[in-house]
């Protein structure tokens, strides 16, 4: 056991606090990183960043994402403290990384559920160069139709969480730690702000090293035949990558997405840990 404050049972209240938290925490991220985010995946699309729009309508495809946010990001956070909270009692304290990387594990695999068929409505919206308009709900029935519900509407989902999963393993231990580090120099305190900055350290340097994986998940996703495309998987996409393009090429969008996770890490985990904290007292009082 590692009896420490933390592993003490939580109440219901503190689990509604993460719910909001995390729903609060994912909108704010995503309404004010978008632009980067569509910019990441116009660098990304095979059909080069000009042709899938360049720096034009940057916000295409926001209001998908402002729909599906908030249920995702706070179905992860509930997992994830769920699981973290129910294990952590149980093992001693230098397993506390590994009882993170499976919650945050968890976590990411129940929110993918959510994720998958907004990121395919959404990346198809930042890459579309038409002169019709389109919705996100005529993509997906689109998308339904012409493949189906596994590789129409879930088209990408195992390179999705592919690539998430390894995100969250690195992402959330290493916020964790250097949350305890500076718990540990502060008297067991720590600020709303200092939770972000940890957060902005984390989701800076686990963007750039999953930059590869993000790509393959990208051009599964836009790939609009799954009859054609069928043999998409990650490693043959990547190494068709690398034969054509480098080293640069597995990292097309790097910096807008490095620059996306640093700034998002920061509000991300600020807001969560704030609004958290904030809804939790109100609960209690």
């Amino acid at each position: 056991m590692t009896g420490s404050s933390e592993d003490k049972p939580k109440s219901a209240n503190f689990y509604v606090a993460s719910l909001v938290g995390g729903a609060l925490a994912g909108i704010s991220v995503d309404l004010t990183l978008y632009p980067l985010d569509t910019l990441k995946t116009r660098l990304q699309s095979e059909q080069g960043f000009q042709k899938a729009g360049g720096f034009r309508g940057v916000y295409k495809g926001l209001s998908t994402v402002a729909t599906t946010s908030m249920p995702t990001t706070a179905l992860f956070f509930v997992s994830y403290e769920a699981t973290k909270n129910v294990i952590q009692p149980l093992v001693l304290p230098q397993y506390a990384p590994l009882v993170h990387m499976f919650a945050a594990s968890i976590g990411e695999l129940l929110a993918c559920v959510i994720r998958v068929p907004t990121e395919i409505a959404k990346q198809r919206k930042q890459t579309y160069v038409g002169l019709k308009k389109i919705s996100a709900i005529s993509i997906l029935m689109k998308a339904y139709k012409a493949d189906g519900f596994r590789n129409g509407l879930y088209r990408g989902f195992f390179s999705t969480v592919a690539r998430d999963i390894p995100f969250s393993l690195i992402e959330l231990p290493i916020w964790e730690l250097l949350k305890t580090i500076v718990k540990d120099r502060n008297d067991g305190v720590i600020t709303g702000f200092q939770s972000a900055l940890c957060g902005s350290i984390a989701g800076g340097f686990t963007a750039a090293v999953t930059t590869p994986l993000d790509l393959a998940k990208t051009r599964i996703m836009l790939a609009e035949d799954y009859a054609e495309t069928r043999k998409l998987r990650i490693r043959p996409v990547l190494t068709s990558i690398y034969m054509e393009s480098g080293l640069r090429g597995l990292y097309a969008g790097f910096l807008p997405r490095m620059m996306a996770f640093t700034l998002g890490g920061f509000v991300y985990f600020g807001v969560y840990d704030d609004s958290k904290r904030l809804v939790e007292n109100l609960l209690n009082s």
